[in-house]
């Protein structure tokens, strides 16, 4: 024997309402499909649970006994559906997030403090590792990727920004080695260059209007850590391709200079990966919304107008 809890909850229903009309009414369900439905759970029980008459409706002794059970799996739903409501008003669980460690350091430091302190029924745990993590086999609810993205069906991604790239280097690096005015005279200089996921060095490339160059300049280093090649370009060990972003601090306190201005690279775009559940956990939505509110918000637009208006201002 195989029971439909659901035809217990509608048994439960009709006892309750005191009627099939108005339990009907209230399920929204035809009186017709209702009355099928519990005279198949008599069948499946081997006896008479109601005894209907055109104008009264009885509960036989049976149909007490297994009422009682009706009400214990109408309670547990409703618990579990209570239990819902609560976590999608107070977000709650461990959250496993994955993202650069210069964004967590540079760009969502006070956004992590902040989250955390608003959600205290969040268990935030932070994967700062450069690897790229598998978030299903892994169980990552987040992660923030940087490029573009594979195609992944059982992935969603709410793309959160788009950073304007330049290359930079030290005052003592340019004053010792000389300031590039064309890219092919990158060629004659030390490069610091960010590893792809092939583990081979980036390419870099640039354009001017119609001009465009591609090329690999001697690496100096090279990393899969933007923040180590930070520092080493701060250090003036040779020149680096960064989000004008991250550079724009660094610009504005004279540790590092822009080369080559006039010429454009590929912009980077950031995104938030996630699975592509039809159930999003209230935690996993709460987060994605601060994200999204972060670049958004007038402190990175506050950047990237500076941004905007620095490489105006150097343009010749």
């Amino acid at each position: 024997m195989q029971l439909e809890a659901n035809d217990l909850l509608l048994f439960a229903r009709v006892v309750d309402e005191g009627s099939f009309s108005r339990a009907a009414e209230r399920l929204g369900l035809p009186k017709s499909t209702l009355s099928r439905r519990i005279t198949e759970l008599e069948s499946q029980l081997g006896e008479r649970l109601l005894l209907r008459t055109t104008r009264k409706l009885s509960v036989t002794d049976f149909g007490h006994a297994v009422l009682l059970h009706a009400h214990q799996v109408t309670a547990e739903v409703e618990s579990a559906m209570a239990l819902a409501q609560h976590r999608q008003i107070q977000p709650s669980g461990r959250l496993r997030v994955s993202m650069p460690n210069d964004f967590a350091n540079d760009v969502l430091a006070n956004l992590l403090a902040e989250f955390i302190a608003r959600y205290p029924a969040i268990a935030l745990e932070l994967d700062l590792s450069a690897r790229r993590v598998d978030l299903i086999g892994e169980n990552f609810d987040v992660a923030i990727r940087v490029g573009e993205l594979a195609d992944d069906a059982t992935l969603a991604a709410r793309r959160l920004a788009v950073f304007t790239v330049g290359l930079y280097a030290a005052p003592g690096y340019l004053q010792k080695r000389g300031t590039p005015y064309e890219p092919e005279a990158l060629m004659e200089h030390d490069s610091l260059r960010i590893l792809t996921r092939s583990g081979e060095p980036e390419i870099w490339s640039l354009s001017r209007g119609a001009e465009n160059w591609r090329g690999s300049p001697p690496a100096r280093a090279t990393a899969n850590s933007p923040e180590t090649l930070i520092r080493l370009a701060r250090s003036g060990v040779g020149i680096t391709m960064l989000s004008d972003y991250f550079a724009e601090q660094l610009v504005k306190t004279g540790e590092l200079v822009q080369v080559l201005g006039d010429w454009t690279l590929p912009s980077i775009k950031v995104s938030a990966v996630f699975p592509g559940r039809r159930l999003m956990p209230a935690r996993t939505r709460v987060f994605l919304d601060a994200l999204e509110a972060q670049f958004a918000g007038p402190q990175c637009q506050a950047i990237e107008a500076q941004v905007s208006l620095r490489k105006k201002q150097s343009r010749p």
